[in-house]
């Protein structure tokens, strides 16, 4: 019987403590729980909103272009330190509100900062607020994977996942059309700040919903914390770890991408979140359209998805770069289509990495694998900072010229993957 949200609740209606019951109460509790986070990731995206907000308070331009590095990297490098810190504890999903809370309380700050302060006093502090919630969502990235392995059943995953980024999206695109149309009068400080101190309430809210969760097939006893040697083992002896992580380093492109569309899109003094705004809705439509759709799919084949998505990808960089080399400065609604294409690979990837590394792992390696898989990109992530350069020395075409390679790379490896083996 397919699972959908209309079962859940008429599941938790009625009285009983039987598994099958259970499980879908943790399926609407994962669902309330991302879509909330998600959503406060959008009303906080440093791509956006904190970069905007920084540039209108007076910050300097060095702490602006450091707050994607600082957001990723951070999010990603410290996750070693956690999963052999969570390993040798009983259960996820308090690690996983843990970290919700951290970002909650870092949100309200970096809203309060903006409103208070100004000039390059607030950007330091923004600055510092936002690195500290980013090791908030190492935390809840690092041991979501297997507080979903132990509440949720394979084959509904996916689609748990794929709805709350539905959902999440759907909220993104009203705040971005509310946005470019200046829904609730020009956008100025107050209005952004406020919208940062919902982000952090929204992560609140998710850190309280998620702590109702009910894990299931939990070891009995804590594992030992294991040596560096052994923790780092499989990067060295698990080929199909090895080939999941250069799939996945490829497939990085699909992040790395969407700046040089609005660089060959927009001039470089007409960017403002009017010029912007389209490109922005593009995202939020394309998500929202197509997250629970790949999340279906990679219930089937997460290694389909990978393949569909870094071809779709490599696509669309490919026609734009082509575009633009052709003809010059690429005009805004065609670069509006070719965005939500490539926003919809972008969320096929980022399905597909994830269920393909929670189904094909055990209990006793996924939190492990999931924190060197992470670890490793973020540095692939530091690595991308040189497309920035091929962008300022010889155009962002030629930048997305290497995003499709990649993005094309990444689907060829992705053929070859297999369930992932300690």
């Amino acid at each position: 019987m397919d699972w959908t949200v209309t079962d859940v609740t008429k599941d938790m209606a009625e009285a009983g403590d039987k598994p099958e019951q259970n499980r879908n109460r943790n399926g609407l509790i994962h669902l309330l729980s991302l879509s909330a986070s998600k959503t406060a990731d959008a009303l906080i995206d440093p791509k956006l909103v904190l970069s905007w907000l920084m540039g209108a308070i007076g910050a300097p331009a060095y702490l602006i272009g450091a707050l994607v590095p600082v957001r990723e990297a951070g999010a990603l490098l410290p996750q070693l330190w956690v999963a052999r810190r969570v390993q040798t504890q009983l259960g996820r999903k308090r690690f996983w509100a843990m970290g919700a809370a951290v970002q909650s309380a870092m949100a309200v700050s970096i809203a309060l900062i903006a409103y208070f302060l100004s000039d390059a006093l607030a950007g330091w502090l923004i600055v510092a607020a936002l690195a500290v919630l980013a090791i908030g969502r190492s935390i809840a990235s690092t041991t979501y994977k297997d507080a979903l392995a132990h509440s949720v059943p394979q084959g509904r995953r996916g689609a748990v996942t794929g709805a709350a980024g539905s959902i999440a999206a759907a909220f993104g695109l009203a705040y971005g059309v509310s946005m470019s149309l200046g829904v609730f009068g020009d956008v100025s400080i107050t209005a952004v700040a406020a919208y940062v101190f919902l982000a952090g309430m929204l992560y609140g809210a998710a850190a309280l919903v998620f702590l109702r969760l009910q894990e299931d097939d939990i070891p009995e006893t804590r594992e030992e914390a294991q040596s560096w040697r052994a923790f780092f083992a499989p990067l060295v002896t698990d080929r199909a770890f090895q080939l999941f992580i250069l799939t996945r380093g490829f497939l990085t492109a699909t992040a790395f991408a969407p700046p040089f569309i609005v660089m060959v899109t927009v001039g470089a003094s007409e960017r403002s979140l009017t010029q912007l705004g389209p490109l922005v809705v593009a995202s939020a439509l394309a998500a929202s359209s197509s997250a629970f759709l790949w999340g279906k799919v990679s219930d089937i084949s997460s290694r389909l998805t990978l393949c569909m998505s870094g071809l779709v990808a490599a696509g669309a960089y490919g026609l734009t770069a082509a575009m633009v080399l052709g003809g010059g400065t690429l005009g805004l609604w065609w670069a509006v289509g070719l965005m939500f294409v490539a926003q919809v690979a972008y969320q096929g990837v980022r399905s597909g990495r994830s269920i393909f590394l929670t189904d094909m792992t055990r209990d006793e390696t996924r939190l492990r694998y999931t924190a060197l898989s992470n670890t490793v990109i973020g540095i692939v992530l530091f690595a991308g900072l040189g497309l920035g350069g091929v962008a300022q020395l010889a155009g962002a075409e030629y930048a997305l010229v290497i995003c499709a390679i990649m993005a094309a790379l990444g689907a060829s490896f992705a053929t070859r993957l297999t369930p992932l083996k300690d």
